[in-house]
Order: C-alpha cells, then sequence, then structure tokens
C-alpha cells in the first residue's frame, strides 16, 4: 500500500436531490458490483422484480455459499413507513416462494431518522431486517458511493439461545439433507469425536451443535447444495491463525466477533475439503475446543 496517499475532502450530497444521478443510476452500481453494499459475494437474482401485490422489488440477491437471499429497496433520502412496509411485504412474499433459503430484508436510505430506526429495530427481534445508509460523497469532481450497515440481523445471547432452541434427532436432519451433506455432517462429526471423549452431539432444528461438557463450540448446517456450513468460536489470539490454514485449503471464513476474547467464524466445507485436509480440520476444531473453555 502506498504510504504517500494524499488527504482530500469529500462533499456530502443528496441523490434525491440530483437530476443525473437518480434511483435507475444507483441501481446500475449496485447490479454492476452487488458488493458495494458490504454484505458480502452476492450475485443478482433480478432487478426490478414484479411482485404478486404489483409492486416492484428493486432487487432480490443471493449469496449462493450459505442458500441465503436478500430482498433489497432502495429509497434516496428519507426512509418513510410506505418503503419499511414495501421491504417487508416484498422479504414476505419471496420466503413464500423460496422457503429453501433463508431471507434478509435489507432497507436502504439516504437518511435513516431516529424515529424510523426505533421502529426498524423494534421489529428486527421478529422479521430479519437490514438496514444500510447510503452516502453518496464528490472527491476531486467526482463521485463515490458508502454503504454502511447500521441495524444488523437480530442474534440472541448464548443463553437465550440455548432455552429457545427445539432439539430433533438424527433421522430429521437425514431426511431433509442431501446424502453427500450429510456425509460431510458425519464425517466432521466423527473429527471432532476423534478429539474429545465424551463429546455431545446436539441436533436442534436449525443446526447440529458440537460441544465438551461445558458448552457448545462448533456448529453444522447441512445444505441441500452439498455441502455444511460451519461455525466455530476461536480465541482472538488464534484468529488469524486459523483463518489463514483455512484459507490456504480453498475456504472463506466469515468473521464475527463475540463480546468476549473469541470470535466466530463461520465458511461453507464440501466433500472434498474434509477428505484432502482432515489433519487440518482437527487442528481447526482442537482450537475451536479450547476457545470454549
Amino acid at each position: 500500500m502506498n504510504d504517500n496517499l494524499e488527504f482530500v475532502i469529500s462533499e456530502k450530497f443528496l441523490l434525491k436531490n440530483h437530476l443525473r444521478y437518480d434511483e435507475k443510476w444507483l441501481q446500475s452500481r449496485i447490479e454492476e458490483n452487488p458488493e458495494l453494499l458490504g454484505l458480502g459475494e452476492l450475485e443478482v437474482i433480478q432487478r426490478e422484480r414484479i411482485q404478486s401485490s404489483k409492486g416492484r422489488l428493486d432487487f432480490l440477491l443471493r449469496d449462493a455459499d450459505n442458500e441465503m437471499l436478500y430482498e433489497v429497496e432502495i429509497q434516496l433520502g428519507k426512509t418513510d413507513p410506505s418503503h419499511i412496509i414495501r421491504t417487508i411485504e416484498y422479504w414476505d412474499i419471496e420466503k413464500r416462494k423460496n422457503p429453501n433459503y433463508e431471507h434478509r430484508a435489507v432497507l436502504v436510505a439516504e437518511d435513516i431518522t431516529n424515529r424510523f430506526f426505533n421502529v426498524i429495530s423494534l421489529m428486527n427481534r421478529a422479521i430479519p431486517v437490514i438496514a444500510i445508509q447510503l452516502n453518496a460523497l464528490k472527491v476531486n469532481e467526482k463521485i463515490t458511493l458508502n454503504f454502511t450497515k447500521v441495524l444488523d440481523i437480530y442474534e440472541l445471547p448464548e443463553d437465550e439461545i440455548t432455552s429457545k432452541i427445539e432439539t430433533v434427532d438424527e433421522d430429521f436432519w437425514k431426511k431433509k439433507t442431501p446424502p453427500e451433506s450429510f456425509k460431510i455432517n458425519n464425517e466432521l462429526i466423527e473429527i471432532f469425536r476423534s478429539l474429545y471423549t465424551g463429546a455431545a452431539v446436539t441436533y436442534n432444528r436449525w443446526h447440529i451443535a458440537l460441544g465438551t461438557s461445558i458448552r457448545n463450540c462448533i456448529w453444522l448446517r447441512p445444505r441441500k447444495s452439498n455441502f455444511v456450513k460451519v461455525g466455530i468460536k476461536i480465541s482472538d489470539e488464534k484468529v488469524e491463525d486459523i483463518v489463514n490454514i483455512l484459507s490456504d485449503i480453498g475456504l472463506t471464513p466469515k468473521r464475527n466477533k463475540n463480546r468476549v476474547q473469541t470470535t466466530n467464524l463461520d465458511f461453507p466445507i464440501k466433500l472434498i475439503h474434509v477428505e484432502n485436509n482432515r489433519d487440518i480440520i482437527l487442528r481447526v476444531f482442537q482450537e475451536a475446543i479450547k476457545g470454549s473453555s
């Protein structure tokens, strides 16, 4: 990186007040590069997708690795009740159409006022809403866009999660999971059991938890696209090492910082990764066990 970067002043302005840079222009920039939104590596399924309510969803985006769809509604200027209602309505319509995916309602606006931020925050516990504030900036007679996530989906505290999760059995997952994904899942369970005598394997409706006598440290979510999404808890001092190890074998972990001195890593894993890298997975699981103690 160049250490002699020149400092320049940027000037914020509203796209809503500009004749050229309208909503169509903004949609085109997002369509060209969906990663601008800061939601990861997404692909555009459809722009201005017609809904059964006769409205048009600005974007339906997909995270193929995590089998997740994002229903994105954009508004220039301030958000308002109709913007919020549209976002939730389109999220619900698409959720019913595609029940095999997880869904996220995404509200994008240039100005998310305190009043409506509070409203969205209240709904956030029942509906997975993400709020993103857009800032258009003028720099040296050029325009750039900055998207800032001001509200992410609500996640229950760990102790509250334990009390609310519905337990199932192994057969529940076997029936809903393709054979290859189920094989990956069982391989990972066997790796964990080889590391820890008396390992606890708990089958829940939304995931399979692997734990020690103290607490859970690994979460498995078999997916229909022949992979398993793995979640692990790693001590902060070991995070960089584990991320590098996983990256070296072609896995792409995403980070989510915990309140205490640990970080959650999530990554999709396929059968070939398990078959060719058992020793590495053993090492990663060992660090997850240490991180939970």
